[in-house]
């Protein structure tokens, strides 16, 4: 499952968000997204965990949490390739 994580402190690095995500369960990525002139934090990023049970419990459990003084939004994340293959099916 791809979990789309927003409102991230700017000052919080990769391996902190593994960290609170391992919480739930296994976590096989974490990318937080960087300006790519500046390198710097969008403040956005996306962790994958394979399990669908452990995702969700991660979403419900961290949504609207403070961490590093903010309040970071958790929810599923909806890639192309879902809205895809729906728009395909939908056609036919």
């Amino acid at each position: 499952m791809n979990i789309f994580v927003s409102n991230i402190s700017f000052k919080v690095r990769e391996q902190s968000l593994t960290e609170l995500f391992s919480q739930y369960g296994e976590v096989t990525s974490v990318r937080i997204i960087k300006d790519k002139e500046t390198r710097r934090s969008k403040g956005y990023g996306f962790v994958e965990m394979p399990n669908d049970a452990e995702g969700n419990a991660a979403i419900e459990g961290l949504n609207g949490t403070n961490h590093h003084e903010r309040d970071i939004v958790v929810a599923e994340a909806k890639g192309k390739r879902e809205t895809d293959s729906q728009a395909t099916s939908s056609q036919e």
